[in-house]
């Protein structure tokens, strides 16, 4: 056998073809065409993505990821203390991603009802390309340790300062719409995790739900009289 052919359970390119973990390709976007994705850290994490699509978080072990990712338990804890942690490592480059995704699907000069439509639509596509990941987060998070309800403060946070800094453009502004405050986005992130984690519990598909969302949305952010 080629020497090339023969590789060791830590190699970064064992068993990973084209952005595959776990026999998943691309899950939730997590994977698809990352550089250096088979890094052992990097092939972890998308191990655990793959297995919390297949069958949730609770019922992932170490021992899954590791086998999904086709390493050692020793270089899992190389790399994380414990499951949890893998976990909020996950979690903090999807979330990453999302607001990376939101802010540049919005368009400053397009109409303000065009705008808030944009920046609901692409918060649906990207919930809907990882439903799982997404609802363990709104679920799972709340009932664990220190470190992912951190992580929870500081990504909603986060998500307040993207709807602020979408809000407060030159067109908003014409139409008479002031920077939402802090309040009122909290009540509109709050609103669309809960639609998605109930979409996805019920079976559901996140675009059946955009439109709705979507004119929720202007309403709550749109100029007076706009949800009348």
């Amino acid at each position: 056998m080629p020497r090339s052919a023969v590789r060791s359970a830590d190699d970064p390119k064992a068993g990973c073809t084209n952005g595959e973990v776990g026999g998943l390709r691309g899950v939730g976007g997590i994977l698809a065409g990352r550089p250096g994705g088979c890094a052992p850290r990097q092939r972890l994490i998308d191990a655990l993505a793959a297995s919390i699509t297949d069958v949730g978080y609770s019922a992932t072990t170490v021992a899954d990821i590791v086998r999904r990712a086709r390493t050692s338990r020793r270089t899992f804890y190389e790399n994380f203390s414990d499951r949890e942690a893998c976990l909020v490592a996950l979690l903090t480059d999807t979330n990453r991603r999302a607001i990376d995704t939101i802010s540049e699907a919005v368009d400053p000069a397009a109409p303000w009802d065009a705008q808030i439509r944009q920046a609901v639509q692409a918060w649906i596509a990207n919930a809907e390309s990882q439903p799982a990941v997404m609802l363990s987060w709104i679920r799972d998070v709340p009932a664990l340790g220190l470190a992912a309800r951190r992580l929870q403060r500081e990504v909603t946070e986060s998500f307040i300062t993207m709807v602020r800094t979408l809000s407060d453009t030159e067109e908003l502004r014409a139409a008479g719409i002031v920077p939402v405050s802090r309040q009122r986005a909290i009540m509109l992130i709050g609103g669309l995790r809960e639609l998605t984690a109930m979409t996805v519990e019920s079976g559901g598909r996140m675009s059946d739900v955009t439109d709705e969302a979507a004119e929720a949305a202007i309403a709550l952010l749109g100029p007076p009289g706009s949800g009348t």
